[in-house]
């Protein structure tokens, strides 16, 4: 993991393990179905046992990593199956929250989601995958945050955690990348003409082209 990070540490230990941890298994340096090995992690981040147990605490409740007794702390491991209902269960939720954004036609969407979608360019053309990864999920969720539904907001980030770690195997690919890129764009377009439904089919697409693609890799595996 990057020492850089510790010149700018959040204010406790444990958030800057869970900062690192989701960064690691966002970026694919942790893979599904990896074990954390806690001694070495400690070890390397210049912390305590304690910090890294409740940081594992917290990611073992959002669904990012499981416990197996006897064998420690492992990177959730998602099966085909589950890969695709939660795509399924974000498609319905994220149709709506879409929905009553455009709805309500908030000022400053457009040019906000312009804004993330330079970042996302950016690194998508460096081949940056945690900083695509990143501001992929700002686009995202300054789009949804815009329904004015907090609440709704709050489901469609559970289920985006829960596949945080496979969204590093889409995005190492150059093509995937561009393809983002190229729907992202798409949406943009359509919400500024005031397309509901173009921009609803956009990220059906989005949504779609990703799980197609995730279901390629996850049979090579």
């Amino acid at each position: 993991m990057s020492s850089a990070v510790q010149k700018r540490r959040p204010p406790t230990a444990q958030q800057f393990v869970l900062e690192e941890l989701r960064r690691a298994i966002t970026s694919g340096e942790l893979r599904p179905g990896g074990q954390i090995r806690q001694d070495a992690l400690a070890a390397r981040l210049d912390v305590s046992r304690v910090p890294l147990r409740e940081a594992l605490k917290t990611l073992e409740a959002e669904g990012l990593v499981v416990h197996h007794v006897h064998r420690g702390y492992f990177v959730a491991e998602l099966s085909l199956a589950d890969l695709e209902e939660i795509y399924r269960i974000r498609d319905l939720l994220e149709t709506e929250a879409v929905r009553l954004a455009m709805a309500r036609a908030e000022d400053g969407l457009t040019a906000a989601l312009e804004r993330i979608q330079r970042e996302v360019e950016r690194a998508a053309d460096a081949g940056d995958v945690t900083a695509m990864a990143a501001a992929n999920r700002r686009f995202h969720f300054t789009l949804v945050e815009a329904s004015g539904m907090p609440r709704l907001v709050r489901l469609i980030a559970t289920l985006w955690d829960a596949t945080d770690a496979y969204r590093s195997l889409y995005y190492t690919e150059v093509p995937h990348r561009e393809r983002a890129v190229r729907e992202h764009r798409a949406v943009i377009s359509a919400i500024r003409h005031g397309d509901t439904d173009a921009a609803l089919q956009w990220l059906h697409e989005h949504r779609a082209h990703a799980v197609a693609a995730l279901r390629d890799i996850l049979d090579l595996e």
